[in-house]
């Protein structure tokens, strides 16, 4: 079956759109990668967006005409990546949708929004579209997140060791061999606020700024102490908590000037360029002033370690990963450092393009969902079992005739 997996993450800059040919052979899902291609939000979806999204506030009517927007969005992403990885042959939508809220409430996930009225995909494509993945699992106790974890789970198993996979989107977050998944806190998310805060532009392009920047280590010291990264798993958060009010009062205090700063590098771990440069420090700088270099590569350290603590926590013996934070080399190379000894890479190695990832999961998700199996681990999120995720929307003809009473696959293979 020909299904195309649309997403649209937490740094909301764009929609890929990823097609893969699944079938089920024996106990094992084979999928097969029929390429990606990647739509921007237009100006006026983008604006509205990041003028809606925590912690401002919005209307009703401004979420209706967003769920309008973004959904038109996703239903030209869909049109494009069938007319040109499908051939126009496509069977299938699953769409995850805009994330705006994830409604967390003392440890527990309430509830998950997410816009891109799926009507919108049906309608120009003629294509069924399973979407609203999110709230079966919290309806059954779960965190709804991350998602991804049941695709890492059967992907990465068999491989040796302790695998880990790492998604770092604007949150970063990881699944373990043991079914243990959890978001681990921001990968680009305050990166991204501090880049678009300071100048405007959406992304800090190949870590471009952090590598002119120090770290402060009396900031860095402040942002370690937010008590989300002391939570068990499982655990999600999102721009809720993360976000650039967030980080602005945590500039807003003032400095210790007795912790010097220490500078950022991308050089490679290990090496004597990267030695002399963590140990040269720069001069104490008031928070509140510092320069917004040194605040970049500041947030790019804060990833770096609480992915690390993270990874370590889990007894990670390889970390594969992906998305949009592995094109950032200061962060990677900041990861590495801070887990010698473990190997990274990223998904690429193993066959899967890392910034298609997430939008083939969700092909994934959504072939389950049509074919009656779970999307989920429960080991995963919390809930109290798995279960079939998403809505269903018919497309022109209504549901593709699908076999009922598979087996649940134990392994995904990469074709």
């Amino acid at each position: 079956m020909r299904v195309i997996g649309l997403m649209s993450g937490t740094s909301y800059d764009a929609i890929d759109a990823a097609a893969a040919d699944l079938r089920l052979d024996g106990d094992s899902l084979v999928l097969r990668p029929l390429g990606m291609v990647g739509d921007v939000y237009g100006a006026e979806v983008r604006e509205a967006l990041a003028a809606a999204l925590p912690p401002a506030a919005t209307t009703l009517a401004e979420v209706c005409r967003l769920d309008t927007l973004v959904g038109q969005a996703f239903a030209a992403a869909a049109l494009r990546a069938d007319r040109e990885l499908c051939d126009g042959r496509a069977e299938l939508v699953a769409s995850h949708g805009q994330t705006v809220y994830h409604w967390t409430d003392g440890g527990q996930v309430r509830g998950t929004l997410q816009l891109g009225q799926p009507a919108w995909i049906a309608e120009a494509t003629g294509l069924p579209v399973v979407a609203d993945f999110r709230p079966r699992d919290i309806a059954a106790g779960g965190q709804g997140a991350p998602l991804v974890s049941l695709f890492d789970l059967l992907w990465l198993r068999g491989r040796p060791g302790s695998p880990v996979a790492l998604n770092l989107g604007g949150i970063a977050n990881l699944t373990a061999p043991d079914g243990t998944a959890f978001d681990t806190g921001p990968a680009g998310a305050l990166i991204d606020a501090a880049v678009r805060h300071f100048t405007g532009r959406a992304y800090d392009t190949d870590g471009a700024l952090a590598a002119r920047g120090n770290v402060h280590e009396p900031l860095l010291r402040r942002l370690l102490d937010e008590p989300y990264y002391a939570l068990p798993a499982p655990k999600t958060t999102g721009k809720e908590l993360f976000h650039r009010d967030y980080l602005l009062a945590a500039l807003a205090a003032p400095a210790d000037p007795d912790v010097p700063t220490a500078r950022a590098t991308t050089a490679p771990p290990g090496t004597a360029a990267a030695a002399a440069a963590a140990t040269t420090p720069a001069a104490p700088a008031d928070i509140g002033t510092l320069a917004h270099q040194d605040v970049i590569a500041t947030l790019t350290r804060l990833t770096a370690r609480t992915v690390a603590d993270a990874v370590r926590s889990v007894h990670a013996t390889e970390v594969v990963a992906s998305g949009g934070g592995t094109r950032n080399p200061v962060l990677m190379a900041m990861l590495a450092e801070e887990l010698p000894g473990v190997p990274l890479h990223t998904s690429d190695a193993l066959g899967l393009p890392s910034a298609a990832k997430e939008a083939y999961a969700f092909a994934v998700l959504g072939f389950l969902t049509l074919h009656g199996l779970a999307g989920t681990d429960p080991r995963s999120t919390g809930a109290r079992h798995a279960s079939v995720l998403g809505s269903v929307t018919p497309g022109r003809d209504g549901l593709p005739r699908v076999s009922r009473g598979l087996k649940q696959p134990v392994r995904l293979v990469i074709e």
